[in-house]
Formats: structure tokens, C-alpha cells, sequence
């Protein structure tokens, strides 16, 4: 059945063709070109990677790759639990617990005295089964990636979780919008109809008071 879907769908087949690793770079792209996250020079942390579609997209718009000598050279940093093949433009934290205080420390050290424009995640849980323990494990991802963000985003800084809808999303959102000017959920073309995801987009972060 996963083998026929991925036969049927049209992102699978251009991510080929467009030498992505993944379809899920499609949905990063489209979120992009709506809402205007990534531009050159920006430092950007990509949060569970793997397997480093969202990072090429990040490479290539923040042009860490010095693809562009005219325009400013980005920082791209992925994290991911899983091994994650090299990406030319990106520092990669492979085989990595994000949530873990070890890795975080990690990703402060590779930021040095630097902050960061936008922090990405395209975290999930591995499914259970339970829709509603599944719901509150990628909550508890979401709120990870949130309270790092506090620490490591710029004043007007972004934040962009991916989220299973659910009871707590509206709490979630909630906690966001102290923290940021503007929080809306996003849901891309690309995410698959029959998907409960939906990603929450916080923008214009106030800085901790």
C-alpha cells in the first residue's frame, strides 16, 4: 500500500527529478514562497533533518553554500537522531537527541556568539498507533523546539514546528503567542490530504522580558 501510494504521488516523482532527497522539500519551499522565511545571509537551525531535504532548501536560499559570491553567506545547522548523509553549505549534528541538553549545548557551541533568524522542525514521533498519545508526544517535540528557540532566536526572529492536529494544539498556540507577535497554523499543498499535519508558524519573536 506505502509502495503504491509513493508510485502515485507526484511529489515523490519530482523530488527525483529536482534532486531532492525527499518530498517533503516541496512543502518547505511552498511555505516559503507564501510567507518569505529564508533569505541569504540568515542563520537557520533545521531540527530532525534527516534525511536532509529541508536542508538542501535551506542551503540553497540562504546560500551557505557560496553558491552566489555576491549575495551574504548563511549558516545552515541540521540535528537529527538519524545519520544524515553531508550536505555541502551545512553543519550536520548526526545521530543526535535534540531534545537532549548535551545536543543543545552542542548547537549553542557551534552558534558561538551568534543568535539565529529562524529555527525549523520537521520533527515527528514514530506513530503508535494512539492518535491521542501520538498528538501529545509531537506536542512535547513542538514544545522542546520552543523553548529552545527562546534562547537562540534573534529579537523578530521565526519559528516553524510541524504539529499532528489535536486537543492541545490550541494550548500550543496559545504559549506561542506569548512569545511571538504573529502565530498562525500553515498547512502546504504538499502535505498528503490524508495527513493530520499542519505546521505552526510563529513570527516577530519579543525577545525574553
Amino acid at each position: 500500500m506505502w509502495l503504491e501510494r509513493q508510485s502515485r504521488d507526484p511529489y515523490v516523482k519530482r523530488a527525483r527529478e529536482d534532486d531532492w532527497r525527499c518530498r517533503s522539500a516541496y512543502k518547505l519551499l511552498e511555505i516559503d514562497a507564501k510567507h518569505k522565511l529564508l533569505k541569504p545571509g540568515q542563520l537557520v537551525i533545521d531540527c530532525g533533518c534527516a534525511p536532509g531535504s529541508w536542508t538542501q532548501v535551506i542551503v540553497q536560499k540562504i546560500n551557505s553554500n557560496s553558491c552566489d559570491m555576491k549575495l551574504p553567506k548563511g549558516t545552515a545547522i541540521g540535528i537529527d537522531l538519524q545519520y544524515v548523509n553531508p550536505i555541502r553549505g551545512a553543519i550536520l549534528l548526526s545521530k543526535c537527541d535534540f531534545t537532549s541538553a548535551k545536543t543543545q549545548a552542542e548547537i549553542l557551541q557551534k552558534l558561538g556568539n551568534k543568535k539565529a533568524d529562524l529555527v525549523l522542525s520537521d520533527m515527528a514521533p514514530a506513530c503508535s498507533g494512539d492518535r491521542s498519545m501520538d498528538h501529545h508526544k509531537i506536542i512535547e517535540l513542538c514544545s522542546s523546539v520552543i523553548r529552545f528557540s527562546t534562547v537562540v532566536l534573534k529579537n523578530d526572529g521565526a519559528v516553524l514546528c510541524k504539529l499532528w492536529m489535536g486537543g492541545q494544539q490550541k494550548i500550543l498556540e496559545d504559549a506561542m503567542r506569548k512569545l511571538f507577535l504573529n502565530v498562525k497554523p500553515v498547512k502546504p499543498n504538499a502535505s498528503r490530504d490524508d495527513s493530520a499535519e499542519i505546521y505552526l508558524l510563529g513570527r516577530n519573536f519579543k525577545g525574553m522580558i
